[in-house]
């Protein structure tokens, strides 16, 4: 039976930020999924690095302030993912918010990144008109003007798995399902499952580590891990529109009149629209966008860009998203209002679960939680190590010059990025953002040939 000091039961930004920090640290760890990496709930996000200039609002100021040190971290290691970008939040005379709040919210959001940040702007209406020519100007009051990062969620998820599964210590299985833990003497016996073939295997592991984010209150009562639920999960999904659908030079965002925020991000020759923040009332495994929340971007888009001709034929394809959002007693009811900040519970001696948090701090949270497993285990742990840059890249960059994508291109891709399906490949690896059975090609090359690799 094969042995390992830690198991990591999902393969999100969080287990595969945790299966790196280990591995830095010399713990030999094996990390398992039931999907590909990155598969759920950590390639539908909204693409950003951001501070949450929202979470202002909440008094969130020690999150704003880590997720802003974050940002300007990873915008330095790992350029070739994410770019920092400008961001207009239009005010109207029905906002909430009065242009004096939107000074100086934008001056806290520059102070909490220690001025790391590009310099804020307040733009009177006309100005706000001529950097957004398209956007609705009755009643408009101005708009502010900060920054924040955009980023491929997937990619970098994959890429700190890549950095781990360099270390001799560390290893990955996709499309696995763990099926049971059983407790023994000095920790646990992990038994997982294929998902693809009748093949199954048990290890043994001295911690078990759960960072199964939105699917966590269902999975550990069928391992018979002690658990009381803990989520109040909230589902977003996002559009990705023809380039021109709305004219917008810059990224905006706008604050609705049902209170919601919505990113309109000009990106990849596309535009990303999102979110919505509704609970979640199907099931969460590969979850969908439906026509009722797809309509309802829609129609946010038409009240502030009047002039656009926006169609279903418009979106080119659509995604969402379970954010795992940890119920706190007391706490707001309005999904919007629960806080961002994680948590890391301890059901038992050799047990940990993290839930909640951001996409942008997850090296803040996977150390938190590194820092106390390695020291257990008699091992010195060394926190500057997730400091250094990813050691290896995707083939194929998202944003920038993209080289001509060639047969051979994509054997080396599946073989160094840990592809399993056509859809890993074409989703992930490659960033395409048509669905991957509208494809008539990939990239140029025929989708029979490429198809052809799996077989």
């Amino acid at each position: 039976m094969k042995s390992y000091e830690v198991v990591i039961v999902g393969g999100g930004i969080n287990g595969c930020g945790l299966i790196r920090d280990l591995a830095l640290n010399g713990v030999s760890t094996l990390l398992i999924d039931k999907g590909d990496f990155a598969s759920q709930t950590s390639q539908g996000s909204s693409k950003m690095l951001h501070g949450g200039i929202r979470y202002l609002e909440n008094a969130d100021f020690a999150l704003v302030q880590e997720a802003l040190e974050e940002k300007n971290l990873w915008l330095k290691l790992t350029p070739h993912l994410c770019f920092e970008r400008d961001f207009y939040l239009p005010l109207y005379d029905y906002s909430k918010y009065k242009p004096w709040m939107l000074r100086c919210g934008l001056f806290l959001y520059d102070f909490l990144s220690h001025f790391q940040n590009k310099a804020h702007d307040m733009l009177n209406p006309e100005e706000t008109v001529q950097k957004i020519p398209s956007l609705e100007p009755k009643g408009l009051m101005g708009a502010g003007k900060y920054y924040d990062g955009v980023v491929d969620d997937a990619k970098l998820t994959l890429e700190c798995l890549y950095d781990a599964l360099l270390e001799p210590c560390a290893n990955a299985l996709s499309y696995h399902e763990v099926i049971s833990t059983v407790k023994v003497a000095d920790g646990y016996e992990v038994t997982y499952q294929s998902m693809r073939t009748p093949h199954k295997e048990t290890v043994k592991a001295k911690f078990v580590v759960f960072t199964t984010g939105p699917f966590t209150d269902k999975l550990l009562p069928k391992l018979n891990v002690p658990w009381t639920p803990q989520l109040a999960p909230s589902k977003g999904i996002h559009l990705w529109l023809k380039e021109g659908s709305v004219d917008a030079k810059g990224s905006v965002v706008l604050t609705t009149k049902d209170n919601r925020v919505v990113f309109v991000i000009p990106q990849r020759h596309s535009i990303l629209v999102g979110t919505t923040e509704t609970p979640v009332d199907q099931d969460m495994f590969n979850i969908k966008a439906t026509e009722k929340e797809v309509n309802y971007l829609l129609d946010v888009l038409r009240q502030y860009f009047p002039n656009s001709n926006l169609t279903k034929d418009s979106i080119i394809s659509t995604f969402a998203g379970v954010r795992p959002l940890v119920r706190e007693e007391g706490a707001p009811e309005a999904l919007g209002k629960v806080s961002r900040f994680h948590k890391i519970f301890r059901p038992d001696q050799f047990t940990y679960v993290m839930l909640g948090g951001k996409y942008t701090t997850f090296r803040r949270m996977t150390q938190e939680l590194a820092q106390e497993i390695v020291p257990r285990l008699g091992k010195a742990y060394h926190p500057n190590y997730t400091l250094n840059p990813l050691r290896q890249h995707s083939v194929m960059p998202t944003f920038g010059e993209q080289p001509k994508l060639t047969l051979e291109m994509v054997k080396k891709i599946i073989i160094t990025e840990y592809v399993t399906t056509f859809e890993d490949l074409v989703k992930r690896r490659l960033s395409i953002l048509d669905e991957p059975h509208h494809l008539k090609d990939v990239m140029g090359l025929p989708v029979d040939d490429v198809k052809a690799l799996f077989r």
